[in-house]
């Protein structure tokens, strides 16, 4: 039964940070119930973990900072609003100290994804997005937004495995 929990619960962070990116990407939309489902999964992931009220506590502190960090960003019209919720829920899983590797990782995957778009919207790369999906459209438009959750989910996955959850995870009795 605890292999079952712990594989699900592994599972539940990797899926919604994806498709928080992919939904990005094809509409430049995160939408809330998506944010709030990975937020509110925190809670019985922390309960397989075992985590303490301490680490609890932890990890909320982490998320209310990058909610705040990602506040600023959307105020200044950095981001999204979605991103903005993405980056705190995806901290709120990842806590402290991986939040300083989501935080470099996301940054340096913000300015990958910079570079590429602008290489893509200034090639012939927007002929050839005439004749695909809509969406490809959008994302190829000169001057057009960037899909900022590709470079959060990007960051959140590339930080998970040096989460203190995924270290809680690996002492359970029947753990990963």
């Amino acid at each position: 039964m605890y292999q079952l929990a712990s594989a699900v619960t592994l599972a539940i962070f990797p899926v919604l940070v994806i498709a928080g990116a992919l939904k990005d990407v094809t509409s430049f939309t995160i939408p809330n119930w998506l944010n709030i489902a990975l937020a509110l999964a925190f809670a019985p992931a922390a309960l397989v973990a075992h985590f303490t009220l301490g680490q609890v506590g932890l990890h909320l502190g982490v998320g209310l900072a990058f909610l705040f960090a990602g506040m600023v960003m959307f105020a200044l019209g950095w981001i999204g609003g979605g991103d903005a919720k993405l980056f705190a829920a995806a901290a709120l899983w990842l806590g402290w100290p991986a939040a300083v590797a989501f935080l470099l990782y996301t940054t340096l995957a913000g300015g990958g994804l910079a570079v590429v778009l602008l290489g893509a919207r200034k090639s012939q790369l927007g002929v050839l997005a005439l004749q695909g999906p809509g969406w490809l459209n959008r994302l190829l438009e000169k001057d057009g937004p960037a899909p900022y959750g590709v470079a959060i989910a990007v960051g959140a996955l590339a930080a998970f495995p040096h989460s203190p959850f995924l270290d809680a995870l690996k002492t359970l009795p029947f753990g990963i």
